[in-house]
């Protein structure tokens, strides 16, 4: 954590009477309005986005067996899908990735009651995944997409001659990319004839859309708090690697009563 950041923004910060507070928080809501607006508009125009027929036969090792793309729906019309960066031989899944996947279980029930099966694919070999999955205690799907062309089609990732060329084509762009896995989050629609659509994918920043840990920070005084420009997310770390949260060791001890 920054701390010499996160002071320049609380310490000597301005305070003023409620009237005032009030005053300003209003034009701030009324602002916040207009980002709520805009996101409701480009949400309707995301879902009149065309749609893309899958057409290759995807098949995925997953702790029931061998499935289909169409079998992961487990039955319903939308399948979601977390692109998690897990090669084969990595020793651990990526922290940012990880990071998002701590979100996952507790919305999966509430996604399934609105017609959305979510899982994660990687392409390490289900074992390797499976390990994992345990270290972490994650109960969400994880399902191997090893020795198929399903993590590549879909731009998450790469070969070792495109790393080599310096550039690869990423988030619907050719760019630089310092890995050969990378993040990012697919939609899928399946009909009543059983016919696969891509309907949306989303790369980079887009995938905050799983991380509601930010959204939440958005709110507070320090905010993110991320001041590495070439990796914002360098703070974050597997929830099994946190050391204690730093609040522990500043809280003062109770006094009086029994809570000494």
């Amino acid at each position: 954590m920054n701390t010499a950041m996160a002071e320049a923004g609380t310490v000597n910060h301005p305070v003023v009477p409620l009237d005032r507070w009030v005053a300003e928080r209003k034009v701030l809501l009324a602002r916040e309005k207009e980002v709520t607006r805009l996101h409701d508009q480009i949400a309707r125009e995301r879902r009149a986005l065309p749609w893309v027929r899958i057409e290759k036969d995807y098949v995925f090792d997953t702790p029931e067996g061998w499935r289909t793309l169409g079998h992961l729906f487990e039955g319903r019309r939308q399948l979601l899908v977390q692109h998690f960066m897990l090669g084969p031989g990595w020793e651990e899944g990526c922290k940012s990735c990880s990071y998002m996947a701590d979100h996952v279980d507790g919305m999966q029930v509430h996604l399934e009651h609105r017609d959305v099966t979510l899982m994660a694919v990687s392409r390490a070999p289900l074992s390797e995944i499976e390990a994992f999955r345990r270290r972490m205690g994650w109960r969400f799907k994880w399902v191997s997409s090893y020795g198929t062309d399903f993590n590549h089609d879909f731009g998450v990732s790469f070969t070792k001659d495109e790393l080599a060329r310096d550039e690869v084509y990423y988030n619907f762009d050719m760019q630089p990319f310092p890995s050969e896995e990378a993040p990012g989050v697919s939609v899928f629609y399946r009909n009543d004839a059983g016919e696969v659509f891509r309907t949306y994918s989303t790369y980079g920043r887009g995938v905050e859309a799983m991380m509601g840990t930010y959204s939440l920070l958005d709110l507070t005084p320090n905010g993110r708090n991320e001041s590495n420009p070439l990796y914002a997310m360098d703070w974050v770390r597997h929830h099994d690697r946190y050391e204690r949260a730093p609040i522990e060791k500043r809280t003062p001890k109770a006094v009086g009563g029994c809570c000494r």
